[in-house]
């Protein structure tokens, strides 16, 4: 058949290397190709095909050739491939076959590849002994082999039948229930050279009926933006879905026809057949939506905005869900889903934009009523047909029955998947999704932990710490010695500090909540992070000496959550985001007084840039003068460039979207992540209140993995100017690859009786 040939990619010629990178290589290992009645058991699991997959697919043809039925036949790809791992064909059929060629079937359909027939030569000479005709003595078919059968024959053959159905009736015993099928793990390469995205949401869903799979891609190719590929599980490969750049979150609709997804401050909408996307309504800040059977969305447009509903065929939105806190603070409502019948909304429910292992699962009835708490630390709950709630906690996916009709949860919950890659600390999405009938898709944790690797100009990358980690927001003290970043264990965050030369590891924060975002002051003294989490009521900003000594010193407390970004070389300006339920984030100087003897103050953060628009990583340049950061402002994030303290004008540096502003200390350089990942170079001329710029060029075609969302830092510059602390995304045009796990629903009614 041609399928299984296995080519080196060195020297071109067959051999056992599972591990080409071209596109013609369609049967390395980890992807599932081929029809899927005629797919060895080890192409269905993803592992390297050889000749012997050839011969699995021989047989299949032979036994249907001869049976006038497939092998293994069932209505959809899911239930196919699980006959094909776990079920035997019905050999009975294979009777009116001689039994040389019965055996030659059976040698070919051995599950375990060891044990099948090992050359296709071989079934030619089983062949050609067939063709042949019977030798001297042998019955020339199944029905003369009865001919000269002794008298006891009869009986003999009538007993061994009574035997044969008593062991029948006795292992499948018709009064009794039948066991499910276990549930089957198959990992596959998702069809496209991308690489999925997750940082900000959802990375992928599957359409109700299990038959598609629509996915955030990043092609890995320069100047591409994400996009939404659709792969339909019977095919080999995905495609693009045209007008969907800079899509993130997709859900389907009810009838698999449409895809909901956000892009560009906007909710819209495309059809999985293509065409043009349809806009909805506003979303700055999108974080999940849930198209009801009413023909009704539910979704978040921003940070604090709670959950709104909208038809989807457009129109004026109205309220569903309004975020509160005990404190009286802002919280936040995401990733809702609309239960059959719309009868109700379950979502996840926190007082903070981070830290969702703290989080709340919360129904709300429809069209009002009071909410209801369905589990505390929970987050990204989904209703399932089999009539279970699943939802995830400290890294688990856990399941609980749920009645539909009183809309509660019933029994205790327990844990039923481990190793689903999910966003507890920054977004509160997980990377799973579940079919109407019990196929389900998700992404490994692994996935999430990676090394940091050195990134020069020269385009050579090299190891700087190898050991993977949940970690980001890097960034160099003035020295370049050592390196603070931010590290995730799964419950919390904490800030870290990393001498790379001795290649040594330690902990500076030492809280009972998370802190992240470490920000260096220009001496190396103190390093300043946020914290969230606990008492703290909403995400503020602290500091503590680098070294270790001493007790951490809040340095703001103010009911809009503020993060750190960048000192002024004076040491006695810090530059903050601050979150605004009206405004979203903006940027605010902290202005600090004091110093080590007598200890230091604080003051009241004041306005930078405070607009409607999104305001992000405000950076001070090396000689205090001038302030970069990214705004959305245009629709999409570019970098801008303004007078600092001002007044004076703005220049934007990005041409084709940009964020991330870093600044070299060795030469007059601004750097910035483009939309492809890559990082992207202008160098400056500063004279009077003038700010002029080169145009942008690559700094190096090396891209770097996304590892959060636009406030989780990606890389930081070395002091040097020619290296950069940063994750780079795989260059393998293989793609990422996802997990699919068969009979998921037989698995929970198992572990969770209703």
């Amino acid at each position: 058949f041609g399928l299984a040939k296995s080519i080196d990619p060195v020297s071109g010629t067959d051999g056992d290397s599972p591990t080409l990178t071209s596109p013609a290589n369609l049967t390395a290992a980890g992807i599932i190709v081929g029809t899927a009645a005629y797919m060895s058991p080890e192409q269905a699991t993803g592992r390297a095909a050889d000749r012997r997959s050839d011969i699995w697919s021989f047989g299949c043809v032979l036994y249907e050739l001869i049976a006038g039925t497939r092998a293994f036949e069932h209505a959809d790809i899911s239930g196919m491939l699980r006959a094909v791992l776990a079920e035997e064909p019905d050999w009975t059929a294979l009777e009116r076959a001689s039994p040389s060629i019965q055996r030659l079937v059976r040698r070919c359909l051995q599950k375990d590849r060891a044990r099948r027939l090992a050359d296709i030569a071989d079934a030619r000479l089983d062949l050609d002994d067939e063709l042949a005709g019977p030798g001297p003595g042998e019955p020339s078919s199944p029905a003369a082999a009865s001919v000269g059968r002794s008298p006891r024959a009869p009986w003999a053959v009538a007993a061994a039948s009574l035997g044969v159905a008593a062991a029948i009736l006795g292992l499948w015993a018709p009064w009794r229930t039948p066991p499910a099928p276990a549930s089957m793990r198959l990992d596959a390469d998702l069809g496209a050279p991308v690489s999925l995205v997750t940082a900000q949401g959802v990375g992928g869903v599957l359409a109700p009926a299990g038959d598609t799979l629509v996915f955030v891609g990043q092609p890995r190719s320069a100047g591409s933006v994400p996009q939404l590929y659709l792969r339909h599980l019977d095919r080999l490969t995905a495609e693009a879905l045209p007008g969907t750049e800079g899509a993130m979150s997709p859900f389907f609709s009810p009838d698999g026809h449409w895809v909901g997804f956000f892009a560009g401050a906007k909710m819209k909408k495309n059809a999985v057949a293509g065409g043009r996307a349809i806009e909805l309504g506003d979303a700055p800040n999108g974080r999940g939506g849930s198209w009801g059977d009413d023909d009704h969305i539910i979704f978040m447009p921003d940070f604090y905005s709670g959950l709104w509903r909208v038809s989807s065929s457009g129109g004026a939105p109205v309220r569903v869900t309004t975020p509160t806190h005990n404190s009286g603070t802002s919280g936040t409502h995401r990733w809702p889903q609309v239960l059959p019948g719309s009868r109700a909304v379950i979502y996840t429910s926190h007082s903070l934009l981070t830290g969702y292992g703290e989080a709340d699962l919360v129904l709300q009835p429809l069209p009002s009523g009071p909410p209801v708490v369905l589990q505390n630390r929970a987050h990204h709950g989904r209703y399932l047909r089999s009539g279970h709630l699943v939802y995830m906690h400290e890294g688990t996916l856990f399941g609980t029955a749920f009645d539909l009709d009183r809309l509660e949860r019933r029994g205790n919950a327990v844990p039923v998947l481990e190793g689903v890659a999910n966003g507890a600390f920054w977004t509160g999405a997980a990377q799973f999704s579940v079919s109407d009938d019990g196929l389900l898709a998700y992404m490994s944790e692994a996935n999430a932990a990676v090394p940091i690797s050195w990134q020069l100009e020269s385009g050579e990358s090299q190891s700087l710490r190898p050991t993977p980690a949940t970690w980001s927001d890097p960034a160099f003290a003035s020295d370049g010695r050592q390196l603070a970043l931010t590290i995730f264990d799964g419950r919390r965050s904490d800030v870290w500090l990393y001498d790379w030369s001795q290649d040594a590891l330690s902990r500076l924060t030492q809280h009972a909540y998370s802190a992240f975002k470490p920000v260096w002051t220009p001496d190396g003294s103190r390093i300043a992070f946020t914290v969230a989490g606990g008492d703290m009521g909403v995400f503020n900003i602290a500091w503590q000496r680098s070294d270790g000594s001493g007790a951490s010193q809040r340095l703001t407390q103010g009911s809009n959550g503020q993060v750190a970004a960048s000192f002024h070389p004076s040491g006695r300006f810090l530059a903050i985001n601050e979150l605004d339920a009206k405004t979203s984030f903006d940027i605010r100087i902290l202005p600090l007084s004091g110093d080590e003897a007598s200890g230091w103050t604080a003051g009241a953060p004041e306005d930078f840039v405070r607009t409607p628009a999104v305001e992000l990583e405000p950076m001070f340049s090396p000689d205090g003068r001038w302030l970069a950061y990214a705004s959305n402002e245009s629709g999409r994030y570019e970098v801008y460039v303004r007078p600092f303290p001002g007044p004076g004008g703005v220049w934007q540096i990005s041409q084709n979207g940009g964020s991330f502003p870093t600044w070299s200390k060795a030469r007059p350089e601004l750097l910035y992540s483009a939309l492809d990942q890559r990082l992207m170079s202008v160098t400056y001329e500063a004279d009077g209140n003038s700010f002029r710029v080169s145009p942008p060029r690559p700094w190096s075609d090396a891209r770097h993995r996304l590892l959060g969302p636009l406030i989780a830092r990606n890389y930081d510059l070395h002091p040097d100017g020619k290296r950069v602390a940063m994750a780079r995304a795989p260059e393998d045009s293989a793609g990422d690859r996802i997990v699919f796990l068969l009979n998921f629903f037989e698995d929970l009614r198992r572990r969770i009786p209703r």
